[in-house]
């Protein structure tokens, strides 16, 4: 049926993750309360499923950090470059 399709299909767009490549958070005053320190010298990747983008773009700009890149996890720019060691 055409409405099983269309859930079917939906879902499994849903189950998709990004790779949120971010800059500059730092600490400030929603951050300080919390445990863990944060980096600041490099960027990070976070790992973000598709049904959370926006929420998760909400947080970042909360924290004062930048989105820089924004990519599929699986696709062949998704790999990180600290992953891969200089060859000898």
């Amino acid at each position: 049926m055409l409405g099983q399709y269309a859930t079917s299909t939906a879902s499994s767009l849903d189950n998709r993750m990004f790779v949120y490549e971010l800059t500059g958070l730092s600490e400030n005053e929603v951050t300080v309360s919390h445990c863990s320190p944060i980096r600041t010298s490099h960027t990070q990747l976070i790992q973000v499923p598709f049904h959370r983008m926006g929420e998760e773009m909400r947080r970042i700009t909360l924290l004062g950090g930048k989105i820089v890149d924004i990519r599929l996890l699986g696709s062949p720019q998704a790999t990180s470059s600290a992953d891969t060691s200089p060859e000898d």
